[in-house]
């Protein structure tokens, strides 16, 4: 009785040992699968990398229009494609080559601010829609405005 019990115990741990180590391999074997198609997914898309995010113009007058070329490169590996690239505002204008830029070309966007009653400190946002991993990208344009002198008009005297 005694080694019929031996022998059951020594099977089942030979068994359960068995399983770990094909299950870990099986999970390995999936775990690198996920990896390689996540990498194969990462590739195909578009990178916009600019030369910076954001650009301060610093103290302007209100009423000035100013402008600011951010310079980009499109570092992925499939032709960039820009859709759209709103600003936050309406005081904020996008241009851009709406032809694909293809792996390593570079590429410009011109952001205009007019900054006609928008006095003090301003921070404005480009939001990019294209076909880049996160489908957005943001840049930043600041800038203190420095506002119109306004005449103020004096009431009239009420009459006694």
């Amino acid at each position: 009785m005694k080694k019929q019990i031996l022998f059951l115990a020594s099977l089942f741990v030979i068994t359960m040992t068995a399983c770990t180590n094909d299950s870990t391999k099986k999970t390995e074997k999936n775990t690198a699968s996920v990896t390689t198609s996540q990498e194969k997914k990462n590739a195909e898309y578009a990178v916009l990398s600019f030369a910076e995010n954001e650009y301060n113009f610093g103290t302007i007058s209100e009423g000035d229009i100013v402008n600011h070329k951010f310079s980009f490169t499109n570092t992925g590996t499939v032709p960039l494609i820009i859709l759209t690239a709103k600003g936050s505002c309406g005081c904020t204008v996008s241009k851009w080559s709406k032809k694909p830029i293809a792996p390593g070309e570079k590429g410009e966007m011109l952001v205009t601010f007019n900054s006609n009653d928008k006095p003090n400190q301003q921070i404005k946002q480009v939001t990019i829609t294209a076909n880049t991993k996160t489908g957005k990208e943001i840049l930043k344009i600041k800038a203190m405005v420095t506002p119109k002198t306004r005449t103020v008009t004096s009431a009239t005297p009420v009459s006694k």
